[in-house]
């Protein structure tokens, strides 16, 4: 242990680059002051870049959950009806966090490992016309699934039910143009795919969620702390309504300028080519994972063999390889890995997580499966990079 750099895989906090360390280590700059202004002009353009949106994307101060919240209170008065995608831990969150604002909830409950389908949407519209909105995830990070969202949305164009998206383990790490697809909240945090520690938020709404918002606020329907039509008019002069985090936004821009340096393009395909890199490094070992379609990128679950405790090989990566992964949630508690390769992960970090992740397993009574597993992941991973036919992300950031 003494040997090894330890490396952080899990599904959030990420590993923070040394620049944007540095960045959070600068002297205090005052909220209210100009150089903060610029700062957070500067930090916004990146954002609507990032987001795939002409419309405002609001820093929080908050983790992702905040900020999920925050899109509860704004767009749905109590009484509401709104369809909760249940297909994972976090999509139960969203099930709470509506119940929390006494809305009406019609759950579309699918097995953990399976994805929301665009039909099972559909299905539910027919069920609860009232609905007003569809609270889901990008990616189920509980779970290693990705929901259909680009076709989901399409099922709610012609309706005036908000698609609300959280996109808390997806963005910047896979495609989801928030304009283009038709998304109506967009939602994130800092500890992720943006390489920063725990503690802002970001969250973006479209044209038509704006208005909903704004009668809300009228109405006196939404909340004194996220108060977003109080932050956006705040954003619009380069600060936030309430103090702002102002290291975090110092470490943002830099994150920002890491992510968008070579292009959006170009950060899918990383991503991609690792997230081809683990899965098929676990499929040689002999393993599969949890997901049954729709794997998410940045995050591979792993089923494990009956014999195998997960809670012991999560243990032993830690304490004999310095290597961090997370376990299972709930009812899979020491029954699957997840393995992350998001943010400032590269392929040798991920080829020495797989390293002990395997050896881990034999000594806990699994099999290892192929012994050129690190091969055949490394060369899917080259292959992904060169864009080889069959090996292409399905959706692209256009």
């Amino acid at each position: 242990m003494l040997l090894n750099k330890a490396r952080l895989l899990t599904p959030g906090p990420t590993p923070l680059p040394e620049q944007v360390r540095l960045a959070l280590a600068q002297d205090m700059i005052h909220h209210r002051k100009g150089a903060f202004h610029d700062l957070m002009f500067k930090t916004q353009a990146q954002l609507q870049t990032l987001f795939g949106t002409s419309q405002p994307v609001l820093p929080l101060s908050c983790s992702g959950t905040g900020a999920m919240t925050a899109a509860v209170e704004a767009l749905f008065a109590p009484g509401d009806t709104v369809l909760c995608a249940n297909a994972g831990k976090f999509g139960e969150r969203w099930t709470r966090i509506a119940q929390s604002r006494n809305l009406h909830i019609v759950e579309i409950d699918v097995e953990w490992g399976c994805c929301i389908s665009p039909e099972d949407v559909e299905t539910a519209l027919a069920e609860h016309p009232e609905a007003k909105g569809l609270l889901i995830q990008l990616s189920e990070t509980s779970t290693g699934v990705l929901h259909p969202i680009r076709e989901i949305a399409a099922k709610l164009q012609g309706t005036d039910v908000l698609l609300v998206v959280d996109g808390i383990s997806g963005v910047g790490i896979c495609p989801c143009p928030m304009d283009e697809w038709g998304i109506d909240c967009l939602l994130t945090g800092s500890q992720k795919g943006l390489m920063l520690p725990p503690g802002l938020a970001l969250l973006a709404l479209s044209e038509r969620a704006w208005k909903v918002c704004e009668k809300n606020h009228e109405q006196n329907a939404g909340c004194f702390y996220f108060n977003l039509p109080a932050e956006r008019a705040k954003l619009a002069k380069g600060e936030t309504h309430f103090t702002s985090p102002v290291n975090l936004i110092q470490g943002l821009s830099v994150s920002m300028d890491i992510l968008l340096g070579e292009g959006m393009e170009a950060l899918y395909h990383k991503q991609w080519a690792l997230t081809q890199l683990c899965r098929r490094s676990i499929q040689a070992m002999g393993l599969m994972p949890f997901a049954r379609s729709n794997y998410t990128w940045g995050l591979t679950s792993v089923l494990l063999p009956d014999a195998v405790n997960g809670i012991k090989v999560v243990q032993d990566c830690a304490e004999r390889y310095g290597v961090y992964i997370s376990g299972g949630q709930d009812v899979l508690k020491g029954r699957i890995l997840r393995i992350a390769h998001m943010g400032w992960i590269d392929w040798a970090d991920l080829v020495a997580g797989l390293y002990a992740v395997n050896r881990c397993i034999v000594e806990n009574g699994g099999f290892c499966g192929s012994h050129d597993f690190l091969e055949q992941g490394l060369a899917s991973y080259r292959a992904a990079l060169e864009g080889e036919t069959g090996t292409e992300p399905v959706l692209l950031h256009n």
